[in-house]
């Protein structure tokens, strides 16, 4: 993990921001945040969920990590998993802007809402991205009675890139529809690249859990 977690206002550790005058995912039970997310509004949605699989993986690994005694993976997989819940709730706030903006019928305010919401998502798609190397160096190092807490820790983390990806894709074609794609990609090639980069990643964590499987049943 190789992002920087210092507190920046707008980024994913500024810790300010609760949407729609909601508490942050932090500050609620698990329950309370599942039961906000099955109702109509998108805040949160599939953005937000993201986030918050990516502080499961990024919990999992920490966890993992204090039995193996790897010390600098656990404190950068426990900084994830915070910077991860505020991600989620900037999400949130993007996807709640992105709404307004599209039943106010505003048509400035809907493009710069897409953007602001595919950014957001491009942000979360790094933070994820960023976990793969810590999370491919304590699979090497735990013992058998862990894998299946790795496996769990891959399995969240590549759901987290998948809604990243595919939240980042709606919010370039919402974009592209309306402004061409062409020039889009022109003035936002990063937005591009980095949904392109989950790709590799989510490759990465399908070879590392075939990996684990045959090492679990003893048949390497």
């Amino acid at each position: 993990m190789t992002m920087d977690l210092r507190a920046k206002p707008g980024t994913a550790t500024d810790r300010t921001y609760a949407p729609s005058g909601r508490r942050p995912a932090r500050e609620t039970t698990i329950g309370e945040w599942i039961d906000r997310l099955s109702q109509r509004g998108g805040d949160p949605g599939g953005g937000a969920a993201a986030g918050v699989m990516l502080a499961s993986a990024a919990a999992l690994v920490a966890m993992v990590a204090s039995y193996a005694e790897e010390s600098g993976v656990e404190r950068r997989a426990r900084a994830l998993a915070q910077a991860a819940l505020d991600r989620a709730d900037a999400d949130a706030a993007a996807s709640a802007a992105f709404g307004a903006a599209l039943r106010a019928g505003d048509d400035r305010a809907r493009d710069e809402a897409a953007l602001a919401a595919a950014r957001s998502s491009a942000a979360l798609a790094a933070l994820a991205r960023d976990a793969i190397g810590d999370l491919e160096r304590i699979a090497r190092r735990v013992e058998p009675t862990l894998l299946a807490d790795v496996v769990s820790a891959a399995a969240a983390l590549r759901a987290a890139l998948s809604c990243a990806r595919a939240n980042l894709r709606s919010d370039l074609g919402a974009l592209s529809r309306h402004g061409g794609s062409g020039a889009l990609r022109r003035t936002h090639p990063d937005l591009w690249t980095a949904a392109s980069a989950c790709d590799d990643v989510i490759a990465r964590l399908d070879d590392l859990t075939r990996r684990i499987d045959t090492r679990a049943s003893g048949a390497d």
